[in-house]
């Protein structure tokens, strides 16, 4: 859907952690777009157009916002499973609290998740969703 949109708001993150990572994106910013649900996986990457904003639609005035474009679909997702099983990610916010919809991700473990992405098996599902 982002694909054919070209770009979304990510918007709708009220975890007061997940805020304080979302505020700290600025534009031209990487980042991979994870399904939750039943899917758990990574399936693509996206960019931030711009830096983090004010949420229009939170009275409060504490929520923040960011404007995203795809960038490209992984060659297969990369599960929550394979990286939980992957002892490169013993550190990573996603092992620890896999719930947190913003974390940050280091740039080995960003080209790890390429590299597991570009291997053969795993899961064949895809698609883009927000969370």
């Amino acid at each position: 859907m982002l694909v054919k949109d070209t770009h979304a708001v990510w918007s709708g993150v009220r975890n007061p952690l997940a805020q304080k990572h979302l505020r700290s994106v600025k534009k031209g910013d990487r980042i991979f777009y994870y399904h939750t649900g039943d899917e758990k996986s990574v399936v693509g990457i996206a960019k931030a157009l711009g830096d983090a904003y004010p949420d229009p639609k939170d009275p409060s005035g504490k929520a923040s916002v960011v404007d995203v474009g795809p960038v490209k679909k992984l060659a297969r997702p990369v599960t929550l499973a394979e990286i939980k099983a992957d002892a490169a990610f013993k550190d990573c916010a996603l092992v620890r609290i896999s719930r947190l919809s913003v974390m940050p991700v280091t740039d080995a473990e960003w080209k790890r998740i390429e590299s597991i992405a570009g291997r053969a098996g795993g899961s064949s599902r895809a698609g883009m969703a927000g969370g």
